[in-house]
């Protein structure tokens, strides 16, 4: 085995968890920040919790809450067809 090709190994890395909790595990990185841990994911708690990274959730809705109220103000064919059919006849009435 070659010397010192390898990283230096921490015996005593603290992992930082965004929930608050924090715990020491063996690592490369003497210090590692994670978004879940054990104390706050749904598999272990067996709470559903909505996890929103970078507002993913809510610029979800937002393209939603859009894509509905276009959905309102567009028409069907049928409506388009009878709008011009009543120009027409508006235009020859004049």
């Amino acid at each position: 085995m070659k010397k010192e090709i390898h990283p230096k190994y921490h015996d005593n890395a603290k992992v930082i968890c965004a929930c608050g909790n924090s715990f020491t595990i063996g690592s490369t990185v003497p210090e590692i920040h994670v978004e879940l841990c054990s104390a706050c994911h749904p598999f272990y708690t067996g709470k559903q919790k909505l996890v929103d990274t970078a507002g993913r959730v809510d610029k979800f809705k937002q393209r939603a809450a859009k894509k509905e109220e276009l959905s309102k103000t567009r028409k069907g064919k049928k409506a388009k067809k009878a709008a011009q059919s009543i120009k027409k006849v508006a235009k020859t009435n004049k």
